[in-house]
């Protein structure tokens, strides 16, 4: 079972400054990243257009020994599944909603030696990705509409983070269960109680005054204060 008495933090790069994308890496990973986290948008999917498999391939070296998780917001993710992985995906998040046959791109993700992670949109029921449970490294929940950084967190979505929660437990899986969007000072502690162990965040970690290990830092322990015995 997964440890769920630590909460990980997630730094996402697309907060990050694109010029200097590799020292933005280095310092999420020295400074305590439990994982690095990218997103990958072909305009379709989600209307805006980043990283591909060659920025991955870029920055992969400057994330030491810190896993890189491509969150993969595209139509038809199974055509850039090797691509992802060779370029240095070491966990392939795909949405439950980009059609296809989710059960075939997760097979395929493991195929490639990467991962398999599986993610729903606020507004999808996380019923729709139980049967694909067994295996997964990562269920995630979107506490934003996917596409752009920097939107408000959605607390009406925290109901089923919970739900969610509660069939990992029941089931005994290894899954873990991550949440993006919005996850700040005032939200880290919500996800936290609502179920999540792993917070991706983007404006929450970088641009910021402090130091990026400060931030970590500071997510990580608003997020476990929550989970303390009252």
């Amino acid at each position: 079972m997964p440890d769920d008495s630590r909460i990980k933090i997630a730094p996402s790069i697309l907060a990050a400054d694109f010029a200097r994308l590799g020292e933005e890496t280095a310092a999420a990973a020295a400074g305590g990243a439990d994982y690095i986290h990218v997103d990958v948008m072909d305009g379709v999917f989600v209307p805006p257009i980043t990283l591909g498999a060659q920025m991955i391939a870029a920055i992969k070296p400057h994330a030491a020994h810190v896993p890189l998780v491509v969150h993969m917001m595209v139509s038809a993710p199974e055509r850039h599944v090797a691509s992802m992985a060779a370029a240095g995906g070491d966990i392939i998040v795909v949405h439950a909603e980009a059609g296809g046959d989710p059960g075939g791109t997760l097979a395929a993700i493991r195929g490639s030696g990467a991962r398999p992670g599986l993610a729903v949109k606020p507004d999808t029921p996380v019923e729709m990705i139980e049967p694909l449970l067994d295996g997964l490294a990562i269920a995630l929940v979107m506490t934003v509409n996917p596409g752009y950084g920097g939107q408000p967190y959605m607390r009406e979505v925290e109901g089923k983070i919970t739900r969610l929660r509660s069939r990992i437990d029941a089931r005994g899986l290894e899954v873990m269960l991550e949440v993006d969007g919005g996850i700040n000072d005032e939200t880290a502690a919500r996800a936290a109680r609502a179920g999540a162990r792993i917070l991706v965040a983007g404006t929450g970690v970088y641009g910021r005054a402090e130091p990026v290990a400060e931030r970590i830092a500071a997510l990580r322990r608003i997020a476990e204060s929550a989970l303390e015995p009252e």
